[in-house]
């Protein structure tokens, strides 16, 4: 596979170049500016659904020319995973354009047992693509290497993160939070979520706390033996933004730096 084609364009979010550019730029302009993270975590639904919460996270990426490569890391919902995997394909389209995926990460990855390939995960997978588009306007010609990740564990993600994280890379993590519960049920569990990653602990998630899980724990593990503290930008859900209230999907946006940011 050399172009990973978009799959949800037009359906999570639009597929006109223009119209698609327009509303990043829309979510963007209206989220507040905070000091710059090496990582974040953003939610991975429709953009009338979360891209106001995305848009949080994006807002605190550091930008600039020292970032060189995006590590994106997001949960298989499609394909039974075993550990992680990375895409065959040299680029991930999106209306915005290809995003180059970046090779010499993917293989350093390979040549260290720390993920697979295998396009099967990557074919359907919106929560790695719901990103790209993001990224294409926060970090324009930026590669990136997105990663499915399956049924691996804290420690395996962890280890992906630090064998390429260094200055010249940024970090985000795709995950929704609660899942179809009432509004004020999933007001509390994702509170408690919440919680768990500003403590930078992963041992008080399970299942039920988000869909991207894994990863999110791997960041915790990643971010605590490097000295970084968490920080949540947006806390809502479907309920509050535009979908009914009886049954909502949580949505978070955090972002991880050191102290001097």
């Amino acid at each position: 596979m050399q172009v990973r084609p978009p799959v949800v364009a037009g359906a999570f979010y639009p597929e006109d170049r223009a119209t698609l550019a327009a509303e990043v730029a829309r979510l963007m302009d209206a989220a507040v500016a905070v000091p710059p993270a090496q990582a974040i975590i953003a939610p991975h639904a429709g953009y009338q659904y979360s891209g106001p919460i995305a848009a949080s996270a994006y807002a605190a990426l550091r930008g600039g020319a020292s970032v060189r490569r995006v590590l994106l890391l997001g949960p298989a919902h499609f394909v039974p995973l075993r550990g992680i995997a990375a895409s065959s394909a040299a680029a991930f389209r999106t209306p915005l354009g290809d995003a180059a995926v970046d090779a010499d990460a993917r293989d350093a990855l390979l040549e260290g047992g720390l993920v697979t390939i295998d396009d099967a995960p990557h074919r359907r997978e919106h929560s790695l693509e719901e990103q790209l588009p993001f990224l294409q306007a926060r970090l324009p010609g930026v590669p990136v290497l997105p990663l499915a990740v399956g049924s691996a564990g804290a420690d395996a993600v962890a280890a992906v993160l630090d064998r390429l994280w260094g200055d010249e890379t940024a970090v985000v993590i795709s995950s929704d939070l609660s899942h179809y519960l009432p509004y004020e049920a999933a007001r509390i569990a994702d509170r408690r979520t919440a919680d768990a990653i500003l403590a930078l602990d992963p041992e008080a998630l399970d299942e039920e706390s988000a869909c991207g899980v894994v990863p999110v724990a791997g960041l915790l593990v990643a971010a605590r033996r490097r000295g970084l503290s968490a920080r949540a930008l947006d806390l809502r859900s479907s309920g509050d933004t535009a979908g009914p209230r009886d049954e909502v999907v949580g949505y978070g946006g955090f972002a991880f730096a050191t102290s001097s940011g």
